[in-house]
């Protein structure tokens, strides 16, 4: 059998397929098929931080050239993924010396990216290949880097909000002055206290001649009003400073809420970069399956081919009616049709895989579907596992911890800021001041007591979010579990009826040549084949999803990969690097 091809070696299995009729299946655009040997490179966008290059990930360049390595398995599965991100921010800093960062097109979007640098990209990818790429060219990770890296710095800009605060002040005026002033009241004010005043002074005397008006004389130099111009300019300059030496803990209170905010923006970002994993096994291995697929389509079609010539032949000989020359005929135009169909299907899966890697060309799976026969470990050991790593209960921490410090800032409504200030100009004779103040809130503003009831019910709505996150990540396990154990019994289970669907094929087209049976019951017997393979093939990849499914939920998405290599039963793939 054509399916059996995994003990074959890679020059074989590549003769094989290439002796097939029909077009050949998941290669849609290739119009013939690439040695599995072969590689072929393309530039890929890759997209980073040029700031803080916190997205950095593995060199794909040397990840390609690499075949897939055995996971450790006495390691733990914790001390794994530390390894991995510790290689990989190495190989990152390897690949940025060797090529600077420039702008490049998205080979989607056709839109330009600042602050990237092309991946030379084999079109034969494995698992963990494919792995590595997608953490360098996802767009949704990138942006994720940058919110972190945004509110990182906005940690770091309010822990100076206590430092003093010096400034300069410069000052250059130009002014003109033109007004019409009034002083006729002025004026008879002044008349007034003089003729006043003059009374007052002189002593009574007998009289005298007549003596001068002394006000009316001092109002004649005085007059009614004035029209006053002036015009010029001035310069000055100075230095100031202010301190404030006690905030009541508001600056510590405002940087540990933006830290929180950190902490919730790197916890999505571990739970958008293990939703992408988890994208990443589904399409792969779903376009594994349909490779799978239409090969057996192709396969069926390819004996069908055969049934349909010895129909032909017992028909001219006499030994078979019209009918069942034309049962055949049909059933090779309805495996035809199923064989294109099943090409179509293999090119969109592929596909689909090519756009979440964002390169403009056919990705080759050469990670075949898998299947343990061990027995997976006590589900206590997976919900453990997700009640230590999984972001949620991250994302639900670090939004306690925001509540906590907005409770400490409340805390603070009625309690002084003592401020240290000075300022003096800069000039031959300087003036300057200097101080210390301090101010409390007496009323008005916030209320505090509102305040500090909502930040204690932020904290229990926390609290409470944790309880129920963890109930529902405990019964998410708790049913992936089950899944993959139900997937692994199901395709042990259907191994009988592939063996039993390939014998019956076998006797009833040997009893097609003897004339005993019909072209028809040869025709029945293939579909029932077909259709045994088919659904073990099926079986296999929901134990590979179920399986990537309970790492994700358990917060360990590239456990998956230890599970891959330790696996024992590996079903036939078509490239292979």
């Amino acid at each position: 059998m054509k399916f059996a091809l995994s003990t074959l070696s890679t020059a074989v299995m590549t003769i094989t397929f290439m002796g097939l009729a029909a077009p050949t299946f998941a290669s849609a655009t290739d119009h013939n098929i690439e040695s599995p040997n072969e590689v072929t490179a393309v530039a890929v966008t890759q997209i980073i931080d040029a700031d803080t290059q916190k997205s950095t990930q593995s060199s794909v360049q040397d990840s390609v050239q690499d075949s897939v390595q055995d996971s450790a398995q006495n390691s733990t599965q914790k001390n794994e993924i530390q390894n991995r991100r510790s290689t990989t921010d190495t190989d990152m800093g390897q690949a940025e010396q060797k090529t600077g960062l420039t702008t490049l097109i998205d080979p989607i979007t056709h839109k330009s990216i600042d602050n990237s640098y092309p991946l030379a990209v084999s079109s034969l990818l494995s698992l963990e290949q494919a792995q590595n790429i997608l953490l360098q060219v996802s767009p949704k990770l990138a942006a994720n880097q940058a919110a972190i890296a945004a509110s990182e710095y906005q940690t770091d800009a309010l822990k100076t909000l206590d430092n003093p605060l010096v400034f300069a002040q410069l000052s250059a005026n130009a002014y003109n002055l033109d007004a019409d002033l009034d002083l006729s009241s002025l004026k008879n004010g002044i008349v007034n206290d003089v003729n006043n005043g003059v009374d007052n002074v002189i002593p009574p005397i007998p009289p005298l001649p007549d003596l001068p008006n002394f006000g009316e004389l001092v109002g004649e130099r005085i007059p009614d009003s004035y029209e006053l111009k002036r015009s010029g300019s001035t310069a000055g300059a100075g230095l100031g400073v202010v301190w404030p030496i006690y905030t009541a803990g508001r600056t510590n209170a405002l940087t540990g809420a933006s830290n929180a905010r950190t902490q919730e923006a790197v916890a999505d970002s571990l739970l958008d970069k293990n939703e992408l994993y988890n994208t990443l096994i589904e399409r792969y291995f779903k376009a594994q399956l349909a490779i799978i697929a239409a090969y057996l389509r192709e396969d069926a079609y390819d004996t069908l081919q055969q049934t349909d010539h010895m129909a032909q032949r017992l028909f001219e000989e006499g030994f078979i009616s019209r009918v069942d020359r034309l049962e055949a005929q049909s059933a090779l135009a309805d495996a035809k049709s199923e064989s294109v169909n099943a090409n179509n299907d293999a090119r969109l899966a592929m596909m689909a895989l090519q756009r979440l890697l964002r390169t403009d060309y056919r990705i080759k799976p050469t990670t075949p579907l898998f299947v343990s026969s061990r027995p997976l470990p006590d589900v206590n050991y997976f919900q453990n596992l997700s009640l230590t790593n999984h972001p949620g209960l991250q994302k639900v921490a670090a939004k306690r911890a925001q509540a906590e410090q907005l409770h400490a800032l409340s805390d603070t409504g009625h309690k002084p800021t003592v401020m240290l200030y000075g300022y003096g100009q800069i000039e031959k004779d300087p003036s300057w001041v200097a101080g210390i103040s301090a101010s409390w809130k007496l009323w008005g503003g916030l209320d505090k007591n509102a305040s500090l009831a909502s930040s204690n019910a932020k904290i229990r709505q926390a609290d409470l979010s944790e309880i129920e996150v963890s109930d529902n990540l405990l019964l998410l396990v708790e049913k992936n579990w089950h899944d993959v154990n139900n997937a692994q019994s199901r395709y042990q289970a259907l191994q009988s009826n592939v063996d039993l669907a390939a014998e019956v094929l076998r006797l009833r087209q040997l009893g097609l040549q003897e004339g005993v049976n019909t072209p028809i019951e040869v025709v029945q017997a293939q579909t029932q084949s077909l259709k045994a393979r088919t659904e073990q093939a099926q079986a296999a990849n929901s134990y590979v999803q179920s399986l990537a499914a309970l790492m994700q939920s358990c917060g360990t998405p590239l456990a998956f990969n230890a599970y891959l290599n330790a696996a024992d039963i590996r079903l036939p793939t078509l490239y292979t690097e």
